[in-house]
């Protein structure tokens, strides 16, 4: 069975930084792709940044310039690099990712359980 987990969260003043990390456990053939979601209180959640397994990257206009995803030397690992935090950056922010599970092109897709990010003076 294959898990995501987060870390990195925290309370940041604005303009500061922030770096999550995301790792799966399990028995994983290779990455098809990885990214981060977010949700604030009483919205839905949204995409913020997306790695494919080929390197291609996509951002949501809001953090376009200000964060960068990126992929680990483990084939299981997603970085996301938060700068110029603002307080519109407040959120949960989720792991997702879909792994190639063995030759056979079965897929695993899912989430992690969040790790809260608040931007605040």
């Amino acid at each position: 069975q294959v898990q995501l987990v987060e870390s990195g969260g925290g309370l940041v003043q604005p303009g500061g930084s922030l770096r999550l990390s995301c790792a799966a456990s399990g028995s994983i053939l290779s990455m098809k792709d990885m990214g981060w979601y977010r949700q604030a209180p009483g919205k839905q959640r949204e995409l913020v940044a997306t790695v494919t397994s080929g390197g291609s990257t996509n951002y949501a206009d809001s953090v376009k310039g200000r964060f960068t995803i990126s992929r680990g030397v483990a084939k299981n690992t997603v970085f996301l690099q938060m700068d110029s935090l603002k307080p519109e950056d407040t959120a949960v922010y989720y792991c997702n990712a879909e792994f190639y599970l063995n030759q056979d092109g079965t897929t695993w897709h899912g989430w992690g359980q969040g790790t809260q990010v608040t931007v605040s003076s």
